[in-house]
C-alpha cells in the first residue's frame, strides 16, 4: 500500500506542476506577446519608414515567444503521459 501511495503522490505533484507550467507559460508568452505589438505600434507611430524592418524583426520575436510556449506544452505532455518520475515505482509489489 505504501507504494501506491507514494505513487498517487507523486502523480498528484507532477499534475499541480503541470497545471502551474502550462498557465504560468501561456501567460508569460501573452503578455511578452502584447509588448511586443504595443511597441511595435509605438515604433511605426514614430517613424513609418521603418515600418518594413520592424515587421520583420516583430514577427521573428513574436515567433520565439510562441515557440518556448510551444515547447513547454510539449514537456508537459511528456510528463502527463509518461511520467519518467513514475517508472521505477510498481503498485503491485
Amino acid at each position: 500500500m505504501e507504494a501506491l501511495q507514494f505513487l498517487a503522490t507523486v502523480q498528484s505533484y507532477t499534475a499541480i506542476g503541470l497545471g502551474l507550467m502550462v498557465g504560468l507559460g501561456a501567460l508569460g508568452a501573452c503578455i511578452g506577446i502584447g509588448i511586443m505589438c504595443a511597441s511595435f505600434l509605438d515604433g511605426a507611430a514614430r517613424q513609418p519608414e521603418m515600418i518594413s524592418q520592424l515587421q520583420t524583426k516583430v514577427f521573428l520575436l513574436l515567433g520565439l515567444i510562441d515557440a518556448s510556449f510551444i515547447i513547454a506544452v510539449g514537456i508537459v505532455m511528456m510528463f502527463a503521459f509518461a511520467n519518467p518520475l513514475t517508472m521505477g515505482v510498481t503498485p503491485g509489489v
